[in-house]
C-alpha cells in the first residue's frame, strides 16, 4: 500500500477578479446552458458582462437564462444555434448584435464526446465529433472574426480544449483529433489576426465533474470504478469557480497582453502521466527502504 495522502478539498474557491471586471463586455458562450459552459456564463454575469448563450435546445437555454438572471441580475440573451451549420451561427450573431449592440467575445464551448474502442466506430460516429467540436468552433471563430475585423473591435476568443489535444489519448480519438484542430486553430488565428486587436487563447481543464457529462461518458457504476481524482497529483478534481476565475481572466482586459496560449488547469494531471516512473507514488515508504539497501550495495 502507499503512504496515506490526504485527499480532503480546500475551502471553497471564492471569484478572483474585481467587480464589474467585465463590465460593458458581451459574451458569446457555445453550449452555455449546462455544466461548464453555465459556470463559466454565471461569473462572467458576476462581473458585469451581457451574455448569450446557445446551443441546440432553445428550452434549456431559456431555463438556465432565467436561472442566471435571477442570481446574478446580469442580462442573458438565449438563442438556439446548431453551430456545424455556419448561416444558424451568422444569425445568431445578429441576434446578439440586435439586442446588445455589440459582441466582444467568444467562448467555444460546444463540446461532444464519446468513450469507444476506436474500431467500433462508425464513420458517422467520428464525423458528428468532428462537426460539433473542431467545424463548430470554426465556424464561430470565423463569423466573429469577420465581423470585427469589419467593425474594428478588438475582439477575444477563448477556446475549451482538454489535455488530450497535445497529448493525444486512447478510447476518445474523434475527441482528440478534433480538440488538436481547435488548438492548432487558437495558435494560428493568434499570430494572423493579431494585427487586428485580436487575441486567440485556450484553456485545458483537467477533471471538473459535470453531472450530465460525466454520466454520459461514464455511465452506470463506471464514474465510481474510474475515479479521476486517483490521476491527479493534488489527488482532487477540480472546482467549477477555479475554471471559470481563470476564464474570466483571459477574456478580461488584465490579460490583454497573452494570445496565442493554452492554459493547462488540471492539478498536474497529465505531468502525472508522462513521466516514466511517475506510477512508483504506488510503493510503500518500507519498500523503498529495501531499495535504497539494495542500491547502495549494488
Amino acid at each position: 500500500m502507499s503512504e496515506s495522502i490526504t485527499t480532503n478539498n480546500p475551502a471553497p474557491v471564492g471569484g478572483m477578479l474585481k467587480e464589474d471586471a467585465l463590465k460593458g463586455k458581451t459574451i458569446i458562450i457555445t453550449g452555455g446552458g449546462t455544466g461548464l459552459g453555465k459556470s463559466m456564463g454565471t461569473y462572467f454575469l458576476k462581473l458585469g458582462a451581457n451574455l448569450v448563450i446557445t446551443s441546440r435546445k432553445l428550452d434549456v437555454l431559456k431555463q438556465t437564462a432565467s436561472e442566471m438572471e435571477s442570481e446574478t441580475g446580469g442580462k442573458v440573451l438565449a438563442l438556439a444555434c446548431d453551430v456545424r451549420k455556419y448561416d444558424e451561427v451568422e444569425n445568431m450573431l445578429k441576434q446578439a448584435i440586435a439586442v446588445f449592440g455589440r459582441v466582444d467575445v467568444l467562448l467555444n464551448n460546444a463540446a461532444g464526446n464519446f468513450i469507444s474502442p476506436t474500431e467500433r466506430l462508425s464513420a458517422n460516429a467520428f464525423s458528428a465529433i468532428i462537426d460539433i467540436v473542431l467545424k463548430g468552433s470554426a465556424n464561430c471563430s470565423l463569423a466573429l472574426g469577420k465581423y470585427w475585423i469589419s467593425e474594428k473591435i478588438p475582439g477575444n476568443i477563448l477556446n475549451i480544449v482538454t489535455t488530450y489535444a497535445f497529448t493525444g489519448s486512447a478510447y476518445v480519438v474523434p475527441s482528440a483529433c478534433a480538440k488538436g484542430g481547435v488548438l492548432a486553430m487558437t495558435r494560428s488565428l493568434a499570430v494572423e489576426w493579431g494585427r487586428h486587436g485580436i487575441r486567440t487563447n485556450a484553456i485545458a481543464p483537467g477533471p471538473f465533474p459535470t453531472k450530465g457529462a460525466w454520466e454520459r461518458l461514464l455511465p452506470g457504476d463506471m464514474a465510481k470504478k474510474f475515479d479521476f481524482k486517483n490521476r491527479v497529483p493534488l489527488k482532487r478534481v477540480g472546482e467549477h469557480q477555479e475554471l471559470a476565475n481563470l476564464a474570466a481572466f483571459l477574456v478580461s482586459d488584465f490579460s490583454g497582453y497573452i494570445n496565442g496560449e493554452v492554459i493547462t488547469i488540471d492539478g498536474g494531471e497529465w505531468l502525472q502521466g508522462a513521466g516514466q516512473f511517475n506510477g512508483l507514488e504506488m510503493i510503500p515508504a518500507e519498500m523503498w527502504d529495501n531499495i535504497e539497501k539494495a542500491t547502495r550495495s549494488a
